[in-house]
């Protein structure tokens, strides 16, 4: 039987969100997987959007995002994700994450499962154009996350050749993102895929840390019976999979405020072209570790001249740090910051590493979001990026990481002397 429910109602300024849910997390065949270790407070805060489309966030507790977190906490939310997919899946296997926010959560979740699968493909849709000259070619397909700050996606295919087969033969497809309040992003997303070619699909699981898209006036099994994303996907055997489950009805307050939101909507490539770093994602991989050790190794070049030292080996490091991914860049910082958690607590020390990104996504303050800082972006597209909950004089170091040059990272951050910028050779 699924946990019990619970309701809660959390107001912000332009209305109410009323939530039903439950802590528990649901295999696709509706055995149900006990992960009562996560309550909602866990998981989630609440914020604002500044966003006509949609006036409310949820804000993740464990993603590495918009609130500053250690990266232990999210390698065993990664993995408790991952565990929830069940053995024996038609395969090949594609895991697809979305841009930006979830970009990280599935490379974690597709390093988890690839104990189990060590042939499932990795690929994050993303809002940064390649400056490859033959990129258009390389584009597999598009789509529309319709109630997003910045709707327009791409997704690349691979040009190797066996790759791109494998990818194409797709039998097992398993979307990771942070949260689904609706299930139309899936649907779009399965709907472009078999439309560019990967025509075999058999199963599709919706795999998300929270999954509000269920029918609040039913049971999760019912819901799940009667799923209205599986009817809208013919052919396709669909399941969920989610460590918080659970519907939500939003109020507007009396007269709200009009919002005029950020122009971020964009998949342009930015004048600012992109470093090596290897593949972690935009383009089809088995590895998404490629790349780490060069930026691991340019890591701890850049702090040995930060800190006055010929060499990085046996450093000292500070006691708080705080690394930075950048905009869909998070992957390779996320492993940077979780080799320099292991480093760090070498000798039981009390040091604090923790991990969190800057972004497009504009977010009001309140409830969630603490403080906010505001800023050009490094890719040369002219538009402000944030980085939410984050106080400078707070860490001991910060290391921004980005994708771009050193050069082309806002005077900002250049002007503070805790801040160390890792950035490609």
């Amino acid at each position: 039987m699924p946990n019990k429910q619970h309701n809660t109602t959390i107001t912000l300024p332009r209305g109410t969100l009323d939530l039903t849910y439950q802590t528990n997390a649901a295999s696709g065949n509706n055995d149900l997987k006990e992960s009562s270790h996560y309550q909602l407070e866990d998981l989630l805060d609440f914020a604002q959007r500044i966003n006509p489309k949609r006036a409310f966030l949820f804000v993740s507790k464990v993603l590495g995002r918009h609130i500053p977190v250690a990266p232990s906490i999210m390698r065993d939310a990664f993995t408790d994700l991952a565990n929830l997919v069940p053995d024996d899946l038609p395969e090949p296997i594609l895991v697809i994450g979305m841009a930006e926010t979830a970009v990280g959560l599935s490379a974690g979740v597709h390093q988890a499962l690839q104990t189990r699968y060590p042939q499932a493909l990795l690929l994050n849709s993303t809002r940064h154009a390649q400056h490859d000259d033959n990129s258009s070619d390389s584009l597999l397909t598009t789509f529309s996350e319709d109630h997003s700050h910045a709707s327009q996606h791409l997704i690349y295919q691979s040009a190797d050749k066996m790759t791109q087969a494998q990818l194409l033969a797709s039998k097992t497809l398993i979307m990771v993102d942070d949260e689904a309040s609706t299930g139309n992003t899936c649907v779009n997303v399965v709907t472009a895929l078999r439309e560019a070619g990967l025509t075999q699909l058999e199963q599709v699981h919706l795999t998300t840390l929270v999954d509000w898209s269920l029918n609040q006036n039913q049971s999760e099994s019912d819901a799940n019976a009667n799923d209205t994303i599986a009817t809208r996907l013919p052919n396709i055997d669909f399941h969920r999979h989610h460590l918080l489950s659970g519907a939500w009805k939003w109020t507007d307050a009396p007269n709200p405020e009009p919002i005029i939101m950020p122009s971020v909507d964009t998949t342009e490539a930015g004048s600012q072209p992109l470093g090596n770093t290897g593949n972690w994602g935009r383009f089809p991989t088995l590895d998404s570790t490629n790349g780490f050790a060069d930026y691991l190794a340019s890591f701890q070049t850049a702090f040995a001249s930060f800190d006055g030292q010929n060499a990085f080996n046996n450093a000292q490091l500070p006691q708080k740090i705080l690394v930075l991914g950048s905009n869909e860049f998070v992957w390779l910082p996320f492993l940077l910051a979780e080799w320099l958690e292991q480093y760090t607590n070498l000798d039981n020390s009390n040091n604090t590493v923790n991990f969190s990104a800057l972004t497009r996504s504009p977010i009001a303050l309140g409830r969630g979001i603490g403080t906010m800082l505001s800023f050009h972006d490094n890719y040369g597209l002219g538009m402000t990026n944030f980085a939410y909950n984050v106080e400078p004089n707070e860490w001991d170091l910060i290391v921004l990481c980005v994708e771009t040059s050193a050069d082309s990272v806002d005077t900002m951050w250049k002007g503070l002397d805790n801040v160390l910028m890792v950035s490609p050779k």
